[in-house]
């Protein structure tokens, strides 16, 4: 009949209070969010006075989790990036040309002298003196292709080999193939995208949306950002860090640095211009931390330390060119060219240079984040103000509470007390749903807030049938306990029925749909499950308990 076990009563009002109370801290907004970025700085690089008292500003043992704002509410940046993957493609012909310069070099008696004569292209292009040895040539270079290994042309070779004879010898040409470079540009972006996540991740910012966009594009949203400039100075910086042995320094910037060579400016000394060879010693792929430190002097640098493939190739290269120079270079520039004092087993080094701390900083999480392997190019840029973004806020909550009112008013003028009694479970449920997505560290958007006022026009919709079907019961002449015992029972399938459906369709929208979108859907998703769990046991322990108080002859419903 009525009687609800004790042990069920607990449970369900532990979960009711454990919802509540994942969700008080949203009522403090700002107070919480400062204790929690407080607390993160004083993990991170340590306590300072400012920093406890804005930690102590709630206290330690109370849930510190919110529900994060997103773009449209908090205001940030906006931006569509495309990944310029063409360049992993002479990256590709750069790393290659070594090893297809030393294979060339033992068939020397076959093929001729051999030269570099491309300009670092996606095409690599090697000169033979001896036109007899081009298809020596070609087989050896087909013997450095490799299967590519993902992508709907998995397997296929990832080179195109082509020759030609010339008037003084002949031409061999080295391309990726098609399948390849499918396959890279996807790796390519994927990879890109990654690094992005990393980096905005490492200065802190709070539930920033990066996603893919087609086969090229990435759409990036970061709440609380000051402005779009702002963000491109912090992904769009390509921090290629390398390391290249160096032919001569120049103070011409127009001078030809050989074949085979590339020709950099120097950061620190002005008019001057380094000939390096273009294939690295080793490069920032193979950096395993990066921190901002200083040097001997107390100036401000960034210390590194290398894999133990990048590690190995730095001492080797050390040991075999004591006292010849070497040139760091950063994004196209020499940071230095120091001179090789003695051999570096460790794989530990330090980057000096004309650096503020600030400098020596963001260039730590930039090594740390690692190389973007392409540099963006910015389609679409917005700023969103945060003024905005608190308008949708206020215009949220006039909807939320309109709502709320509206349906409040329609239950207890049509079920009187039991009406009463679902506007407290109403209220509950709205609670319940913050604390839900402050567990998850969901995001609220604009969207989102739709989904809340939705839940709060469906919330109901499962005591509306509950109540009805205790009319009906009513009617049949049945005593009061007996229409609710039998309302809750014969009300159930159809809740079920109902909410199961909407979840489905919450389900297809999160899994096929994207940004506010899914925001919509999780909050409709949440707003189901507590929805269900308010009407059918919130709302009958509140109607038990009054029942068992007053043991009514008749109800009103």
């Amino acid at each position: 009949m009525l009687q609800i076990p004790l042990w069920k009563r607990v449970v369900i009002w532990g979960l009711v209070a454990l919802g509540l109370l994942m969700a008080l801290p949203n009522l403090f907004y700002g107070r919480v969010e400062q204790a929690n970025d407080a607390r993160a700085a004083i993990v991170e690089t340590g306590a300072t006075p400012e920093r406890e008292a804005a930690a102590g500003a709630w206290p330690s043992w109370l849930p510190g989790g919110l529900v994060n704002l997103g773009l449209d509410l908090r205001g940030g940046a906006h931006l569509l990036a495309e990944v310029e993957v063409e360049q992993v493609y002479a990256q590709r012909m750069d790393s290659l040309w070594p090893e297809l310069r030393d294979a060339l070099r033992d068939a020397r008696s076959e093929v001729g002298t051999i030269r570099r004569v491309d300009g670092g292209d996606a095409v690599l292009e090697v000169r033979l003196s001896d036109p007899e040895g081009l298809a020596r040539a070609m087989e050896i270079a087909r013997t450095l292709s490799q299967r590519v290994g993902s992508g709907a042309a998995a397997g296929q070779s990832d080179l195109v080999i082509e020759g030609a004879q010339t008037d003084d010898g002949a031409v061999m040409s080295v391309a990726l193939s098609e399948a390849e470079r499918a396959a890279t540009d996807d790796r390519t972006v994927r990879q890109s995208l990654e690094i992005i996540r990393r980096r905005i991740d490492e200065v802190g910012t709070r539930e920033p949306n990066i996603q893919r966009q087609g086969a090229e594009r990435i759409l990036i949203q970061v709440p609380g950002i000051g402005s779009a400039e702002e963000l491109k100075s912090l992904i769009g910086t390509t921090a290629q860090l390398t390391f290249h042995p160096v032919v001569n320094r120049t103070s011409d910037g127009n001078a030809d640095p050989g074949p085979g060579n590339i020709l950099l400016p120097s950061i620190d000394e002005e008019g001057a211009f380094y000939a390096l060879e273009r294939t690295p010693v080793v490069s920032g792929e193979t950096l395993t931390d990066a921190q901002p430190a200083f040097d001997q002097n107390n100036r401000p640098a960034v210390s590194f330390r290398f894999n133990p493939t990048g590690a190995r190739a730095f001492g080797d290269y050390t040991a075999e060119n004591i006292g010849s120079p070497f040139a760091i270079v950063l994004d196209s520039e020499v940071i230095s060219a120091p001179v090789i004092q003695s051999h570096i087993p460790s794989g530990n080094g330090i980057i000096t240079g004309d650096f503020t701390v600030e400098d020596s900083t963001n260039l730590a999480v930039l090594l740390r984040a690692g190389a973007l392997p392409a540099e963006l190019s910015f389609l679409e840029e917005r700023t969103i103000g945060p003024e905005l973004g608190q308008d949708s806020i206020d215009a949220g909550r006039i909807a939320c509470i309109v709502a709320f009112v509206a349906v409040m008013v329609m239950m207890g003028l049509s079920y009187g007390l039991f009406g009463l009694f679902a506007n407290i479970a109403l209220l509950i449920n709205v609670g319940l749903i913050f604390g839900l997505l402050s567990a998850i560290g969901a995001t609220l958007t604009l969207p989102g807030i739709a989904g809340i006022v939705l839940t709060i026009g469906m919330a109901v919709d499962a005591n509306v049938l509950v109540f009805e079907r205790i009319r009906e019961e009513q009617r049949s002449a049945r005593g009061p306990s007996r229409a609710i015992a039998q309302g809750y029972e014969r009300a159930l399938s159809a809740i079920v029925d109902a909410n199961i459906t909407t979840f489905i369709i919450a389900a297809i929208l999160f899994m096929l749909g994207s940004g506010p979108v899914r925001g919509f859907a999780v909050t409709l998703a949440l707003g189901i499950i507590t929805s269900v769990f308010t009407a059918i046991f919130v709302t009958r322990v509140i109607i038990v308990a009054w029942f068992d108080r007053r043991r009514p002859k008749t109800i009103e419903v």
